[in-house]
């Protein structure tokens, strides 16, 4: 990260100031950015919202906030004195002219404070139904700004399929310029993500063996306890696939599967992410059902607790055919990946809340251990994990110590609350601070997300076409419909956990 003093002074204006996504990670991120240093020493923070706020109010709401969910705990008086002066409050109507107006004579005010080369930064953080609303707007009141002086930070989900994604890129791209666009995923701003590509090219040690010869197949798996609680209206319109495998998912694909850039450059990153998903086998109607597995779970019991199955959440239809699991087995068709099966499974209501991403390693080609000494033989595995825990942990064979020839599987372990001191940033801390910087190597490029939803819509489109007659079909607290274990096992491979550790 760099310090304040490389940043220009920036106008941060969050449409949607008054909802869940600011409160709980847009202001704790700029407040942690603020006290350790990396916010731009001449910045304002405009939340918009349809409540009337006084700024006092909503200062205290952002305050009250803060307390609860930022990473570094309860506010420091003297950094909350400095820090909350800078945050204002603007109600809204987006329909109206007048709002616009209001934004603009606030825009003006803070450019003639802090000078000509501040920068806005526009974050919509609303319902993606207001997207091509607002942006209309600041074109239409000529608040766009140009190239070097102004962003738009658009939350997912980017478009509900492939064809409304191309119209939201259209729109945007008459609007505002490519490189003033920042489609977010905040999956890509989790530290050990990022950690990924140092990992895989800033070391020789695995280059030579990240590939087809060497591996054997990739899983990438994200996993919830949780059920949709209150969200069930926004998930009946969306499902497991769109919300989780189309974006998420796939950039960690992506991440594993692309070819060493030229440069750290953004563009040059984003081109061989484009690579990958371009080179990707895409399904005919007929390969659907062979090749992923669709699940919604039940009622059971979690924790103790008695839980409602999915169709007896808040908003959700009785009959939905909506996923709550799903699970898909891909393949890259080019030279590095031909052959090699990449399988992404994510679901909610399952045993354990969990991020991994498991690379596992061919088999020794001869074995010369007799089946005795081998006491647990394992293939060697490389296991990426970025939740409960952040780490990545190299299992391979060792021998057990004693007089006796045994073996068993021993962890090398990267772990990153035993390796540093210092608390790791949350994901949005890095997205916000790269937003400021103008760095877009984490956000998603336009024709990134289109490649994205033309590979997932055959499956979307099998799905909605045809009623699930087994819905629900695992319980939960479980690892979802057997089907998802049979996808898998016909390879001769079965789904990776790793044991979550009891808190200290």
């Amino acid at each position: 990260m760099k310090k304040a003093s490389n940043l220009k002074p920036t106008i941060f204006i969050i449409f949607g100031g008054t909802g869940d996504l600011n409160k709980r990670k847009l202001a704790p991120a700029l407040y942690n950015l603020y006290t350790e240093g990396y916010m731009p020493e001449k910045f304002s923070i405009i939340g918009t919202g349809r409540t009337e706020f006084t700024d006092e109010k909503y200062q205290q709401e952002l305050l009250d906030s803060i307390n609860e969910f930022s990473r570094n705990g309860k506010v420091k008086a003297d950094k909350w004195e400095k820090f909350g002066v800078n945050i204002h409050y603007c109600p809204i109507d987006i329909t109206s002219q007048k709002t616009f107006e209001d934004l603009k004579e606030n825009i003006e005010k803070y450019k003639a404070e802090f000078g000509e080369d501040t920068q806005v930064i526009y974050y919509l953080a609303v319902a993606p139904n207001f997207f091509p609303l607002i942006a209309e707007c600041l074109k239409k009141y000529k608040l766009t700004g140009n190239e070097s002086n102004s962003r738009i930070v658009v939350e997912k989900p980017f478009g509900h399929d492939l064809e409304s994604a191309k119209e939201l890129n259209l729109l945007l791209d008459g609007i505002f310029t490519e490189k003033q666009i920042y489609r977010i995923d905040h999956y890509l701003g989790k530290e050990t993500v990022q950690n990924m590509m140092a990992f895989r090219f800033a070391n020789s040690l695995f280059e030579p063996l990240w590939n087809r010869n060497y591996i054997d197949h990739v899983q990438i798996s994200v996993t919830e306890q949780l059920g949709v609680g209150d969200r069930g209206g926004y998930y009946e319109g969306s499902g497991a696939l769109r919300d989780m495998i189309q974006n998420h998912l796939l950039q960690l694909l992506c991440l594993v599967g692309m070819e060493a850039p030229i440069s750290f450059d953004a563009d040059e990153i984003r081109d061989r992410k484009v690579e990958v998903l371009k080179a990707m086998r895409p399904f005919k109607p007929e390969e659907v059902s062979y090749n992923s597995v669709r699940g919604q779970y039940g009622k059971g019991w979690v924790a103790g607790k008695e839980v409602p199955g999915y169709r007896h959440e808040n908003a959700v239809d009785s009959h939905s055919n909506t996923e709550t699991f799903a699970a898909v087995k891909f393949h890259i068709d080019n030279w590095r990946w031909q052959g090699v099966p990449f399988y992404l499974r994510t679901g909610k209501r399952l045993n354990q809340t969990s991020s991994l991403i498991t690379i596992q390693f061919k088999d020794v080609p001869h074995h010369i251990f007799s089946s005795n000494v081998a006491e647990i033989w394992q293939q060697n595995r490389l296991i990426i994990s970025l939740q409960p825990e952040m780490s990545i942990r190299l299992q391979v064979q060792a021998k057990r110590p004693g007089v006796d020839m045994v073996l068993n599987p021993v962890d090398m372990v990267f772990d990153y609350k035993g390796t540093y001191d210092t608390d790791t940033p949350e994901a949005y801390e890095t997205l916000l601070l790269d937003a400021m910087e103008g760095d877009q190597t984490l956000f998603m490029r336009g024709d990134q997300v289109e490649a994205a939803w033309e590979l997932v819509m055959p499956i979307i489109n099998t799905w909605e076409n045809k009623t699930s007659l087994n819905f629900p079909n695992y319980p939960a607290d479980s690892w979802g419909p057997e089907e998802a274990e049979a996808l898998i096992a016909r390879d001769g491979f079965h789904w990776f956990t790793l044991p979550i550790k009891e808190k200290e």
